[in-house]
């Protein structure tokens, strides 16, 4: 059973990425231990590249905000999913802050093995998700990550447009699916 962390970066309750969220996570509690990490709900601070974490002892921060909760948090994690409404062909700024400050030697004590995304946009444009999807396979790459795999959801503008989705079903079916492997291997 793999520890996942789920980072949910919409500030908007009830709404699309947070549905998909939630399906997502119903599957994936079945064979994982599941926290879902509404970024919204922690004062983080952007990066602001100064470095000072590789000289600080602990490779801790100069700002002090909620980043240091996320940080304990993913120290334990196995599996990463990163979720979000995507603004202007990019993750939100709430989730980008996060993202940026695992700009830390920190992140190199870190046990996560493997990455997952979750994404929502109101445009219908088939290279709507090209930039974040870029980004996401440079940072698979860079850090040896595996894929879990991704729902990216077109044209779901209002909140509960993707109600009766398939996507929603599609991200149940990724969920479930996330630790499977081990109970067949073990017979």
């Amino acid at each position: 059973m793999s520890n996942m962390i789920i980072l949910m970066g919409s500030v908007r309750k009830g709404g699309n990425t947070d549905l998909l969220v939630q399906a997502f996570a119903e599957g994936a509690r079945r064979n994982n231990t599941v926290e879902i990490i509404s970024v919204a709900d922690y004062r983080v601070n952007p990066c602001i590249g100064c470095n000072s974490c590789f000289t600080r002892e602990g490779n801790r921060c100069f700002q002090e905000d909620d980043m240091v909760q996320i940080y304990e948090k993913l120290k334990n994690a196995d599996i990463v999913v990163a979720a979000s409404p995507v603004y202007f062909y990019g993750i939100s700024a709430q989730l980008k802050a996060v993202v940026d400050r695992l700009h830390t030697p920190m992140r190199n004590t870190f046990s996560i093995k493997k990455l997952g995304l979750l994404l929502v946009g109101a445009a219908g444009l088939p290279e709507l998700f090209d930039a974040i999807l870029m980004q996401y396979r440079m940072i698979l790459d860079y850090f040896q990550l595996e894929d879990i795999g991704s729902v990216l959801v077109r044209g779901v503008r209002e909140k509960g447009d993707i109600k009766g989705n398939a996507a929603l079903g599609e991200a149940y079916e990724l969920g479930l699916s996330i630790g499977m492997e081990n109970k067949i291997c073990r017979g």
